[in-house]
């Protein structure tokens, strides 16, 4: 497989905390805490490469993180059927200590990320498919049964998009990764894996998908962002809001559309053409600043995923080459490469608010991984 390769794998595990849960980045500190947005991928890379022991840790470890917070699902229920806003708050949290705490040192974090949950519910499934250990359904059946009453109730409220920006609006990233959440459920309760709940997750799934194609698709393609529903107008699409490097995940891995669906392609081919940089990585979107707007290695990792997905594994092994060129000297990954910035005015103000680049992230390891082993799927 080669030393990167397993190099990403030794440094997952020791980024795991004994309660189960993934640090984002060791060397970070803004990062030493557990996203379940990166959480759920890291765990699926380890699922991929046959290390079940450490993503059921993980998935045990949310299980229990839900199941203490769980209360605040029924207070977000009460706010919206008594028209009280919902505050940062009164939501399950993107982002957790590794003993499962809510994090409180920085008051400002835009906590309302939806993303996480769906992801983790479709990586959990995923863990099933792949481990066959259908018990762990059954161990975690109330955060399951918590998450899924939580996505119902929240998936068409504005939040923070995967990039922990624009709250103001609702995100076809984000809403695809609710559907995978249902979807996934769903096919554990038609497999019988799974017994039904009081939410009915197949239904769900299929009204975020028609959300989707109702009022994410502009001019033949996915965007980026979507104006939410007010007063009496309806949600309509942001087409100036460019593309987004994150919806390769509408259909790796999430499937709302299918590979070879047009308007999958049209939106591979805006990120290609506005998001890749020729013999280089791939960038999230076109007005990033953060850190000067670098190259995203796990964004990078997730277009090989996608190719190799799709039978391109020519593409798919020279964006490896790439990424594998961009590990430091200890093996390192980290989130974004500076060489060839967007914005880099940007770099040195964040450089001197938070210290360097995060490095190594474990998230841009995950997907190293799991561009690895879909590659060689495909190859098999």
């Amino acid at each position: 497989m080669g030393s990167l390769y397993s190099n990403s794998l030794r440094i997952i595990k020791e980024g795991q905390s004994e309660t189960g849960a993934y640090i984002a980045s060791p060397n970070f500190p803004t990062y030493h805490y557990c996203w379940l947005r990166d959480g759920s991928f890291i765990a699926h890379a380890m699922d991929t490469a046959g290390e079940f022991s450490s993503s059921e840790a993980f998935f045990r470890w949310v299980g229990r993180t839900i199941q203490k917070y769980g209360a605040k699902v029924e207070n977000v229920r009460n706010h919206l059927e008594t028209g009280r806003p919902v505050g940062k708050d009164d939501v399950l949290h993107t982002r957790y200590t590794l003993d499962g705490n809510e994090v409180t040192v920085d008051n400002g974090w835009g906590n309302f990320q939806i993303d996480g949950y769906g992801t983790w519910l479709w990586a959990l499934a995923e863990h099933v498919r792949l481990s066959g250990n259908s018990n762990l359904l059954k161990e975690l059946c109330e955060p399951i049964q918590i998450t899924l009453r939580y996505l119902e109730l929240v998936w068409k409220l504005p939040n923070y998009d995967c990039w922990e920006e624009y709250p103001e609006y609702l995100h076809p990233y984000s809403l695809a990764t609710a559907f995978a959440g249902f979807d996934s459920i769903a096919s554990l309760v038609r497999t019988g894996q799974m017994g039904t709940g009081p939410v009915t997750a197949e239904e769900l799934a299929g009204q975020v998908k028609d959300f989707i194609m109702k009022y994410a698709v502009y001019q033949g393609r996915v965007v980026k962002h979507v104006w939410p529903a007010r007063a009496r107008e309806l949600p309509k699409p942001i087409f100036q809001s460019g593309v987004d490097a994150s919806l390769i995940g509408v259909a790796v891995p999430y499937n709302v559309l299918p590979l070879d669906d047009p308007l999958m392609q049209a939106t591979i081919q805006a990120i290609e053409t506005h998001l890749h940089r020729p013999e280089g990585g791939v960038y999230r979107y076109k007005a990033d600043v953060y850190y000067g707007g670098g190259e995203w290695l796990l964004l990078t990792a997730w277009l090989g995923w996608y190719y190799a997905a799709t039978g391109k594994i020519e593409q798919a092994e020279s964006l490896r080459a790439w990424i594998e060129s961009q590990a430091d000297g200890d093996g390192h990954l980290a989130e974004q490469v500076s060489g060839h910035t967007l914005a880099p005015e940007h770099l040195e103000p964040w450089q001197n608010k938070w210290g360097p680049v995060a490095s190594p992230l474990l998230w841009s390891h995950a997907m190293y991984i799991i561009l690895v082993n879909a590659i060689q799927d495909h190859q098999s």
